[in-house]
């Protein structure tokens, strides 16, 4: 994060649904950060994750693999 900033990260399947939801509306303070996600609940397959801040949103693919 290069400034602090109020944080949504959710989880999506390929239709759309949000699976889990892994930060709520935290503020989180500059810098590098990890966040760990356990999908052992969950299929194999395509999920998207949402990074959301006050001015910035990005959604990249990721595929879940047992």
């Amino acid at each position: 994060m290069p400034i602090d900033a109020r944080v949504n990260l959710i989880i999506y399947d390929i239709l759309g649904r949000e699976v889990k939801r892994l930060v709520s509306d935290e503020i989180i303070k500059a810098g590098n950060h990890t966040v760990e996600f356990n999908g052992t609940n969950l299929a194999s397959g395509v999920y998207f994750y949402r990074l959301e801040t006050d001015k910035f949103t990005d959604t990249k693919k990721m595929v879940l693999v047992k």
